[in-house]
């Protein structure tokens, strides 16, 4: 029998901390998604609703499998059944509400107002930097 995917609903009851502090790993196991490090050959990382799963590739560094982690929850978090765009779009915002936290990107804001700079210092991608940004420009 095949586990089912996990309902959005069970995703909104969840008090996860936000920025540094959130670890994509403890909220995919408290939401019930077996997360799996392996060599996949073309995705850093993949959803699969059907099994209620996401595979990480093992190809990349501890940081970047936790950003690939953070979005991949995302297509759960919404039930995504495929990679649309706009699922992608979603996804990274969804992704970057969880690694950004609005209280150090202000604190940032205060003394460095270098784009790339700040992308650093909160250890996501440009990409997600630019989803959050625009996400609460909406």
């Amino acid at each position: 029998m095949q586990p089912t995917p996990t309902p959005r609903s069970a995703t909104t009851r969840l008090t996860l901390p936000k920025g540094r502090a959130y670890d994509p790993w403890a909220h995919a196991d408290a939401l019930g998604i077996e997360v799996v490090v392996r060599r996949l050959r073309t995705a850093n990382g993949r959803w699969f609703p059907e099994y209620n799963q996401i595979l990480i590739s093992d190809r990349l560094r501890a940081g970047h499998q936790r950003l690939t982690l953070a979005h991949e929850l995302g297509h759960g978090h919404f039930g995504h059944p495929d990679d649309r765009p706009k699922f992608e779009q979603q996804a990274d915002r969804f992704a970057a509400s969880n690694l950004i936290c609005p209280d150090e990107l202000a604190d940032l804001y205060e003394w460095c107002p270098d784009e790339q700079r700040i992308v650093a210092e909160l250890g996501v991608t440009t990409q997600l930097f630019r989803a959050f940004v625009l996400d609460r420009a909406a």
